[in-house]
């Protein structure tokens, strides 16, 4: 025997252990995959392949299996990432196989009590759905989702609701004869009894399907919601839970830049919640970064809303405000004076940076018509006043709204 052939034989036999009977090996085999070193984890991801080469319905099947055996949370975590990624080939495997894992994933989901794990089997059972055609859909899916809202555990709620998100991402148009189901759905799980990460599902959930539904008649079925989505984000920030409200401010800014008509009806309310996140006290610097995104990115979505922000002179006003005061978090240190190497950024904050930015951004976007008023009431108090930070603040924003408000002639 060559060496080629022995080293081929040795090969077939380790995809035999690791597709047999005992699932240690297989479950040793995803673990090694992530191991930090390259060279180890390149001859794991060899032998990976060469059992999806080999034995397609076997290797899925183990790996579904191991988001369910696994008493690894970061190997179950895994399997799940593993068997998404493999979903292109579903096709492929045997009717049986399909049934099998539908069946494995589903009962997965109900044991898995890591939410950063279900996050990813749910990611993983949206994807399968996503590959079933329209002739031969997954039947048992929707019920399971509808026992899991109803369901007394918040885990499974939360579960059920992130499936339904990513459903409207993959399959919204086949979704949208049961918008008003949804709908219900949706008030009840954003209701204030419910524990608030159910809330935040609920909401990531709604604006999931207000981005993927084409018919503004369809997504004015959830505009009722957006009073009850301020008011979880709210919550979650009152409880302490900036994480998790800043999930829901990126779902917010995303619909505000894909389809800003659907906060029209409601646009003073959003915008005073955004302002008041963005004035308050003790939040992190990253929540309330998150707000001022928000109305910058609506004051840029002029090709799908225009004119919407110019309805609100005096928020823009409160929201140019917001960008001095920021401008002014900067420091000064004498030793810098005398520095070998001149470094431009020095004493700038994360809060200086995002100022500087979104005076520009929101200088081109409403132009000076607009801007330099709400200039004008602020920069002669800030140009008088003792404090040098101030001064420096009204020659920075000058210079990041010269652009927008070059076609303006002063008087």
């Amino acid at each position: 025997m060559d060496a080629n052939s022995h080293v081929s034989a040795v090969a077939e036999s380790q995809v035999s252990v690791f597709l047999g009977s005992d699932g240690a090996p297989f479950e040793a085999l995803i673990a090694q995959l992530m191991n930090p070193r390259n060279e180890d984890r390149s001859e794991a991801e060899q032998l990976f392949n060469l059992c999806r080469a080999r034995q397609l319905d076997t290797f899925l099947l183990k790996l579904v299996y191991m988001v369910r055996s696994s008493s690894s949370p970061d190997v179950r975590s895994m399997a799940a990432i593993l068997a998404r990624k493999q979903l292109g080939s579903w096709s492929q495997l045997n009717p049986q196989t399909q049934a099998s894992i539908k069946e494995q994933l589903l009962y997965s989901v109900q044991q898995e009590e890591i939410q950063s794990v279900s996050k990813k089997l749910c990611d993983t059972i949206a994807e399968v759905a996503a590959n079933l055609s329209e002739d031969s859909p997954w039947g048992e899916l929707f019920p399971f989702l509808f026992q899991c809202v109803n369901s007394s555990l918040s885990r499974l709620q939360v579960s059920a609701l992130h499936i339904f998100g990513q459903l409207a991402q993959h399959m919204g148009s086949q979704l949208q004869p049961h918008l008003h189901i949804l709908h219900g759905l949706f008030q009840r799980t954003l209701s204030p009894s419910m524990p608030i990460d159910v809330r935040i599902a609920a909401l990531c959930a709604t604006a999931n399907f207000v981005q993927s539904l084409e018919d503004a008649h369809d997504r004015d079925v959830f505009q009722d919601l957006l009073p009850t989505m301020l008011q979880t984000i709210t919550q979650a920030l009152e409880m302490n839970e900036e994480a998790t409200a800043q999930d829901a401010l990126e779902m917010l800014i995303e619909i505000a830049g894909s389809e800003p008509q659907f906060l029209r009806k409601q646009l003073v309310e959003v915008v005073g919640h955004m302002l008041q996140i963005a004035e308050a006290e003790g939040l992190e610097e990253g929540t309330q970064h998150l707000a001022i995104e928000f109305m910058v990115t609506l004051t840029e979505a002029r090709e799908r809303a225009p004119g919407m922000m110019r309805k609100l002179p005096n928020i823009i006003g409160k929201l140019f405000s917001i960008l001095m005061k920021n401008l002014t978090d900067i420091d000064d240190d004498p030793s810098w004076h005398s520095a070998d190497v001149e470094d431009e950024d020095a004493g700038e904050s994360s809060n200086y940076e995002m100022a500087q930015e979104s005076l520009d951004r929101l200088a081109i976007s409403m132009g000076g018509s607009t801007v330099l008023p709400a200039a004008s009431e602020l920069f002669p108090a800030y140009m008088a006043d003792q404090d040098w930070k101030k001064r420096h603040a009204v020659m920075i924003a000058l210079s990041q709204i010269a652009e927008g408000c070059a076609k303006v002639r002063c008087h």
